[in-house]
């Protein structure tokens, strides 16, 4: 029986060890995680939107498996009782600037075969959200809203049911000791062999990659995504979900107001950078995360290159009213009062040599190692998918 390891226990991690398990009967697989519970960073700090598909290139690794992995999403749930909801969202245009943009994100969603998608003039959009203002939008009824902590935790609970699987938790993957015959994962605890190697470490998938001898042309930088939650007396100004058309330029939707599954009305993320690579907070330092973000040529000219916008973030990080500001181009009514601080999530996106901040899901391969090196949003909806299209990898 060959031996497997996958390096991470998020949703990603977990998700790909369960299409293993299903495609490959003769594989033993070994789940590490670092942390004492799975799906404790991005997975676990995440807004919980099932996405649709509609932001992403026709024919990309994120179109793909966004797409494939939605459908794969929820037939999972039905099968195991777990709750969502597919209540659909309104992506609003609020100047005629964004009209181009909007038009094409209409065709995108098109052309990824999206079905049921309705163009919205200002007073349609009222149907949908009473409260919401724009000129023109777009209702995506494919989107969606899950826990995706209790989705991790029910795909691990069926690998717990079988004697090919374990799963270590509080343990660290300190190296890996490679010779011609043989691959063993060093934690601090043990030493497992291995034939192959997953790597689904998120934010500290590029180092897991150092570790493993591979040479890269990608760093994770990591960005903090702060959030509020709105007062349950206003709760009502929000039916579903409302976001503004992104910017092309940069991989991050803006701004937005989410209900979660749990019934709250979150409103955010902004995307500033953040000093550590689990810095949830803004105090949160660590000099050696630190360096390596800035000292990365790649990180030195995205930040020449979106300096404006960087300072824009960093300004909504501080000030609540400037938040409150951003928050009513899409619900006027809105008001700093309304919003009280809820945790915040940090999202590993990788930046190439060149400053480039990669859109695209990313995956490297060698020999012996798997790694996924950039796994942002919709990596959550994807996660079935991005297991079975690394499942279909594997070569022993």
């Amino acid at each position: 029986m060959k031996q497997l390891v996958i390096v991470g226990g998020g949703i990603v991690g977990v998700a790909t060890a369960y299409q293993i398990w299903k495609n490959h009967p003769q594989t033993k697989i070994t789940i590490i995680e670092k942390e004492s519970h799975l799906a404790a960073h991005q997975t676990g700090h995440n807004s919980g939107v099932i996405h649709s598909g509609i932001y992403y290139k026709p024919g990309s690794l994120k179109a793909k498996n966004c797409l494939r992995g939605y459908e794969m999403l929820i037939d999972f749930c039905k099968e195991h009782e777990i709750p969502y909801e597919l209540c659909g969202k309104v992506i609003v245009a609020t100047n005629d600037s964004e009209f181009d943009a909007l038009d094409k994100l209409y065709q995108r969603g098109v052309e990824n075969g999206l079905q049921g998608l309705k163009r919205l003039s200002e007073l349609e959009i009222k149907k949908y959200e009473p409260h919401a203002r724009g000129l023109k939008g777009i209702f995506v009824p494919q989107t969606g809203i899950v826990n995706y902590r209790q989705l991790t935790d029910a795909l691990a609970n069926e690998l717990r049911k079988s004697e090919r699987v374990e799963i270590l938790t509080g343990e660290k993957v300190l190296g890996f000791e490679q010779s011609d015959n043989s691959l063993k994962v060093k934690t601090e605890k043990r030493r497992i062999d291995a034939d192959k190697v997953i790597n689904c470490a998120g934010l500290y998938c590029d180092k897991i990659a150092r570790l493993a001898g591979e040479t890269l042309n990608v760093r994770i930088i990591p960005f903090r995504g702060e959030y509020y939650t709105i007062k349950k007396e206003k709760a009502h100004l929000v039916k579903s979900l409302i976001y503004p058309v992104p910017d092309a330029q940069f991989p991050f939707l803006g701004v937005h107001f989410t209900r979660r599954i749990t019934g709250e009305i979150e409103a955010g993320p902004n995307a500033v950078f953040a000093f550590k690579r689990e810095g949830y907070h803004k105090t949160s330092f660590n000099l050696s995360d630190f360096l390596g973000s800035i000292l990365w040529r790649g990180f030195q000219k995205v930040a020449f290159k979106y300096w404006k916008t960087g300072i824009g973030e960093y300004y909504r990080s501080f000030s609540k009213a400037a938040f409150t500001k951003a928050l009513q181009k899409l619900i006027p009514e809105i008001e700093m009062d309304d919003l009280e601080p809820a945790p915040a999530g940090v999202r590993a996106q990788a930046v190439d040599k060149d400053g480039s901040l990669l859109d695209d899901f990313y995956i490297q391969e060698s020999n012996r190692f798997i790694h996924v090196l950039n796994a942002p949003s919709p990596a959550a909806t994807s996660s079935l998918s991005i297991g079975l299209t690394v499942s279909e990898r594997i070569q022993f």
